[in-house]
């Protein structure tokens, strides 16, 4: 595909899904990605261990109607980041566009994101803005950004994960020449992000809208929970020892964190939609 005289390369999409997800929201993700203005020729979903049997229909039934189509299923749980790295060395192509398993991609979210990578091919990752958006209603409860340039990028990424994951695309190359994603079961994300900006990966964020991120009553929750509040701390420590943060964006990062874990469920919505979205 060809955009404003910029040739677009070829990409591979790569998801995971669990047991644990609905399989109505699995279909809709699926289909918001094979229905792209530049449609992917190789689509990577990793099982990540025994599914339902709603969900393995749904796999069964793309994986027989759309050539591009390539389940891999792993016979037990593994987790996040080695779900990604078998993903990763199964995708064909060098760009590869991250899709999470319960979110909406935009009509021309990889459009839109390889146009810019192929219009700066100095560049080994891109993100953009997301939408969240209640799953029952369907409303836009409000807009996540991220720092649009390498440097504001780099510096953003010394206490936070400079990118909405979910809008994450990056060069095949770059994730195996750092050794993928890390073994653990939370923040694997934002230790992948740091270990490519400190080997010298370039990034940028697109000022753009291009992925929904589906909201539930169980999303706070979560970021509330010992699990992950012991991952937080533990992925930020290790990105202190790597030397890329010092010890003040350790502290003040971990401090709020243990701050959101103690504080009455009833205020983590509001503390997190005031000051945690940007």
């Amino acid at each position: 595909m060809v955009v404003k005289n910029v040739e677009l390369p070829e990409y591979s999409v790569l998801m995971s899904v669990y047991a644990g997800e609905k399989p109505e929201h699995l279909r809709a993700s699926i289909e918001s990605m094979l229905s792209q203005t530049y449609v992917t020729n190789d689509f990577v979903l990793v099982c990540d261990g025994k599914l339902t049997k709603e969900l393995d229909e749904v796999v069964d039934y793309y994986e027989e109607n759309y050539e591009c189509f390539h389940p891999i299923r792993l016979k037990e749980n593994v987790g996040t980041g080695r779900c990604a790295n078998r993903g990763i060395d199964a995708c064909k192509n060098e760009y590869i566009v991250k899709m999470d398993s319960d979110d909406i991609a935009k009509p021309d979210r990889c459009e839109r994101s390889l146009y810019a990578m192929a219009k700066h091919p100095e560049i080994d990752m891109l993100g953009a803005y997301i939408d969240e958006f209640d799953s029952q209603t369907g409303e836009v409860i409000a807009t996540k950004k991220t720092p649009l340039t390498n440097k504001e990028i780099h510096k953003y990424a010394r206490r936070r994960n400079p990118f909405n994951n979910q809008t994450l695309v990056y060069k095949k190359s770059r994730a195996l020449s750092v050794g993928g994603y890390s073994n653990i079961k939370r923040c694997e994300d934002y230790e992948f992000v740091v270990k490519m900006l400190a080997d010298g990966a370039r990034g940028i964020n697109l000022d753009k809208t291009l992925v929904m991120y589906r909201v539930t009553a169980n999303n706070y929750e979560r970021r509330r929970n010992w699990a992950n509040t012991k991952s937080f701390v533990n992925v930020r420590w290790k990105i202190f020892r790597m030397g890329y943060s010092n010890l003040w964006d350790f502290i003040v990062p971990c401090t709020f964190q243990f701050f959101i874990f103690i504080m009455p469920k009833s205020l983590t919505g509001k503390i997190y939609k005031r000051f945690l979205r940007r």
